[in-house]
């Protein structure tokens, strides 16, 4: 049995504070916690079986779409990340003016 990466489904687990990708038996995952109008992003992780197909950059879009949608605040401590929204600048507006600088530096 192959798996179809082409359709790979991001769900976000809120009980864990988690985006997250099951694929044979294994879980992808982008933890974030939560404040007031803030999510923090702190951490990508994808397991060497699962690497290599675009599996982290789907966790990273689907998380700030639904940042995006819900008018979050991002806070990008999360290194994937951070370099996801340098690669991906129209992500840009959801971060403040400090974080951007902070980010940009870097």
């Amino acid at each position: 049995m192959s798996t179809d990466y082409e359709h790979i489904e991001v769900k976000n687990n809120e009980d864990e504070q988690r985006y997250e990708v099951k694929l044979d038996d294994q879980v992808a995952m982008l933890i974030y916690e939560r404040e007031g109008n803030s999510i923090i992003f702190l951490h990508t992780e994808v397991p060497p079986a699962l690497g290599g197909h675009g599996i982290a950059n789907e966790l990273a879009h689907t998380a700030l779409e639904d940042a995006r949608a819900h008018k979050l605040t991002v806070v990008p401590l999360c290194p994937f990340v951070a370099s996801y929204l340098r690669h991906h600048t129209e992500y840009m507006s959801l971060l403040t003016g400090a974080e951007r600088e902070r980010l940009l530096r870097d």
